[in-house]
Order: C-alpha cells, then sequence, then structure tokens
C-alpha cells in the first residue's frame, strides 16, 4: 500500500501542475456525473409506465383517474399533468396551452442539461492542457540539453522527453472517459425530450384531447 501511495505521489510530482489540474478536473467530472445520475434516478425521468397508464384513461374520458396516475415531481408526467388540467378546465385557447407546456418543458430540460456544460469543456479542455504539459516538458528537456553543450547525456535527454509525454497521455485519459459521460447523459435528457413532445401530443391528438379543445374554444368565443 505504501510504495503504492509512493508511485502516486512521484508520478503527480513528475507530471507537474498539469498533470495535478487533469487530477481535479477528473474528480470534478466525476462528482458531475454521480450527481446527474442520481438526479436522473430519483426523478425516473425516462420511465413511461405511468405515462402510459395516464394516456389510456384519458383516451377512456377518464380525467381524474389519469391525473392521479401522474406525478408533478417527474419531469414528463409533470408536463403532461399540466396538459390534461388545462384542457379540462377549458378556459384558455388552446395555442396558449401548448405554449405554456412548451415553455414548462423546456424549463424542465434546461434543469436537466445543468451541469452538463462544465463535463463538455473538461472533455474538450483536457487534451489541449496535456499537449500544452509535453510542449512545457520539451522545451525544459531541450534548454537542459542546450545547457550541457557537448556533454549532452541522452538519457537525461529521453527521460524528460517520456516526463514530458505523460502529461499528454494523462490528458487524454481524462478526456475520454469524460466525453463518453457527456454523450451518455445528453442522450438520456434527449430522450426526456422525446418523451415530453410524444406525451403532450399524444394528449392534444386524441379524440378527448380534441373534445375539450373544441369546447374550450367555445368558450373563449363566449366570453369575448
Amino acid at each position: 500500500m505504501n510504495s503504492t501511495m509512493e508511485q502516486i505521489k512521484d508520478f503527480l510530482m513528475v507530471g507537474g501542475p498539469v498533470v495535478w489540474i487533469l487530477l481535479g478536473f477528473s474528480v470534478i467530472a466525476v462528482t458531475i456525473f454521480l450527481v446527474k445520475l442520481w438526479q436522473l434516478a430519483m426523478l425516473r425521468a425516462e420511465s413511461r409506465k405511468n405515462v402510459n397508464l395516464a394516456l389510456d384513461a384519458w383516451r377512456a374520458r377518464d380525467i381524474d383517474g389519469a391525473l392521479a396516475k401522474l406525478s408533478e415531481k417527474r419531469p414528463v408526467e409533470s408536463i403532461v399533468a399540466y396538459s390534461m388540467e388545462a384542457l379540462r378546465h377549458a378556459n384558455r385557447e388552446v395555442a396558449t396551452v401548448r405554449e405554456e407546456a412548451e415553455r414548462r418543458a423546456l424549463n424542465t430540460l434546461h434543469d436537466l442539461r445543468s451541469f452538463l456544460r462544465p463535463l463538455e469543456i473538461i472533455g474538450s479542455l483536457s487534451p489541449l492542457l496535456g499537449l500544452l504539459g509535453t510542449v512545457l516538458g520539451m522545451i525544459t528537456a531541450f534548454q537542459q540539453m542546450e545547457g550541457a553543450g557537448a556533454q549532452v547525456d541522452p538519457s537525461v535527454l529521453s527521460g524528460g522527453i517520456w516526463q514530458a509525454l505523460l502529461t499528454t497521455a494523462v490528458g487524454i485519459a481524462v478526456a475520454i472517459p469524460v466525453i463518453a459521460m457527456h454523450a451518455w447523459l445528453e442522450r438520456k435528457v434527449e430522450r426526456v425530450a422525446h418523451n415530453m413532445n410524444d406525451s403532450v401530443t399524444q394528449v392534444f391528438t386524441s379524440k378527448e384531447g380534441e373534445r375539450l379543445a373544441a369546447v374550450a374554444a367555445r368558450e373563449v368565443l363566449h366570453a369575448a
């Protein structure tokens, strides 16, 4: 155990400040990934079981039963519930209800995408930081070679080069999993967006939705 810790310590000392920065990036990326996993798991963001049951009840004109199956805490279900409730009261134009449902959906998706941008930045910057460390290391190695003059020791030069290349390897090692994590989370959010659009569209295009939309249109016209 002590030898392993010593090796890690030596590794970090050899890599210099760039490796320390990359190590910090990796800790931040893993933290963000775990937080987003927890968020998606708690919200059950991709689950469509309750939504499908609610849509079946909605088509059967059991509005109370449909709303009872939906939770305001879950992204897709909350938007579907709002759409059903707004159509049920028939006191607003359908276009207005759709716009409000879209606004709420966009806000929800914005929350789900929070902290994905830092993951993307870390994935992009890590290889560049590794390359920067390599360039700085090579500059140092050649400066040492110039200072040695005719008494150049090839082992010193080769040692400086592998130390410089170490930062590039670390940068790539950090970037690959971070980019994969970002792509996976982004795909999750895209699925939630698709489920929202598909479910809300079914609410409006079903026979019950069209019936309530017609009632709403008559109510708005009568009020005018």
